[in-house]
């Protein structure tokens, strides 16, 4: 399992819509998705900038796997008019490097 740290950008204006298109995700993209090998995927927004943590099996391989999908070429089609950012689902990308991280306390403790 991999988590893969993602940065997307929105158009300007086009925040409320980003935000309310996300709040009902069709059944048959998250599927899709979970199928693929997504265990979670988050998305945090700041401004006009999206934050993404997808935890998957293979990054690579979901991506190759949703890339003709139905469910997700409507779902990319639907989030071109809203991101500033092309993204040809090829999955030759990686994500973000990760540069720090603070491990778990041994024996689960957070304190």
């Amino acid at each position: 399992m991999r988590r893969i740290a993602l940065h997307t950008r929105l158009k300007p204006g086009r925040e409320d819509e980003y935000d309310d298109v996300h709040a009902t995700v069709p059944a048959e993209l998250a599927t899709a998705i979970r199928a693929a090998g997504v265990h979670g995927w988050w998305i945090w927004r700041d401004g006009l900038d999206l934050f993404h943590l997808v935890e998957v099996e293979d990054y690579q391989r979901m991506r190759h796997e949703l890339r003709d999908h139905p469910a997700n070429i409507g779902w990319q089609a639907r989030m071109a008019t809203l991101l500033d950012v092309t993204d040809d689902y090829s999955g030759t990308d990686t994500g973000l490097p990760l540069v720090w991280a603070l491990p778990a306390a041994p024996g689960g403790a957070t304190a």
